[in-house]
C-alpha cells in the first residue's frame, strides 16, 4: 500500500484498503469509543464499502397535509455533491419509506455515493439494480408525504448518541457504520492506515507457521 503521503487523505485508497472495524480500532485509541451508533441498520442494497462525507438532514413525523411536500429534501439532494453521502436522521422512524428509487438516481447524478437512514426505505429492488448503497432500519412500502419531512438540513444530527456533522467522514460496512469527526479526521486515517499494515504483517506471519501468540507479541495487535 502507498502510504499517506504529506496527511494527505484519499477518500479512494480509504475505499481500497480500510474497514468500519480498523477505523474503530484508530478511535478506541484516542479516546473516542462511541463513534458507531448501536442502531440495527444495515446495508438494503449492496454490502461494499461506503465511503464518503456527510450530508446531513433532519427528519420528523408529521400528521396533517403538507402544504409544501418535499421541499427541503428535494433541496438537499439538489445540492449534494461528489463523495457526499445522504445523512436521514428521522429518529427509527418506520412510518414511510423516506429515501427510493427516485431520489437515488437524484443523488448519483450528483455524485452521491450513498444514503445512511435512520428510518425506513422503499423501493428496494431497484435501488439493488442500481446498485446505489442504502444503509436504513428496514423498508416500508408508505410515500413520506404527510408522514415524514426534512425539517432541517446542513446542521449536527444525533444518532444513538453520536454526532454526524457536516462533511464528517464516514465508513460504512457490513459490520457498521462509524463517522471520523473532522478535527480528528487525518489523525485517525494515519493510525488506522499503519495499523492496516501491521495485520497483515500479522496475517501473513501465522500463514508462513507463527503462532497467534507470538505473532501478537511481535505486533501487539489483534
Amino acid at each position: 500500500m502507498e502510504p499517506i503521503v504529506d496527511g494527505v487523505i484519499s477518500l479512494e485508497k480509504i475505499r481500497q484498503h480500510l474497514f468500519s472495524a480498523i477505523v474503530c480500532d484508530a478511535l478506541d485509541s484516542i479516546g473516542l469509543s462511541h463513534q458507531s451508533p448501536r442502531l440495527p441498520w444495515r446495508p438494503m442494497t449492496t454490502e461494499g464499502i461506503l465511503v464518503g462525507r456527510c450530508k446531513t438532514t433532519l427528519w420528523g413525523e408529521m400528521f396533517h397535509s403538507d402544504p409544501k411536500p418535499y421541499e427541503l429534501e428535494l433541496q438537499a439532494v439538489d445540492s449534494l455533491s461528489s463523495d457526499d453521502l445522504f445523512i436521514a436522521a428521522a429518529g427509527g422512524s418506520m412510518r414511510s419509506g423516506i429515501w427510493g428509487e427516485l431520489l437515488s438516481t437524484a443523488a448519483a447524478q450528483q455524485g452521491c455515493r450513498g444514503a445512511i437512514v435512520d428510518g425506513a426505505v422503499r423501493d428496494l429492488r431497484q435501488m439493488r439494480a442500481m446498485g446505489f448503497p442504502v444503509w436504513a432500519r428496514g423498508a416500508s412500502p408508505y410515500d413520506s408525504r404527510d408522514r415524514n419531512r426534512v425539517v432541517d438540513v446542513d446542521i449536527p444530527v444525533e444518532m444513538d448518541g453520536v454526532t454526524f456533522s457536516p462533511g464528517d467522514l464516514v465508513v460504512a460496512d457490513l459490520d457498521g457504520v462509524v463517522v471520523v469527526p473532522q478535527k480528528v479526521e487525518k489523525e485517525v486515517i494515519q493510525i488506522a492506515w499503519k495499523k492496516i499494515h501491521s495485520e497483515n504483517e500479522f496475517r501473513d506471519s501465522i500463514k508462513n507457521g507463527m503462532t497467534a501468540t507470538e505473532a501478537f507479541d511481535r505486533y501487539g495487535i489483534l
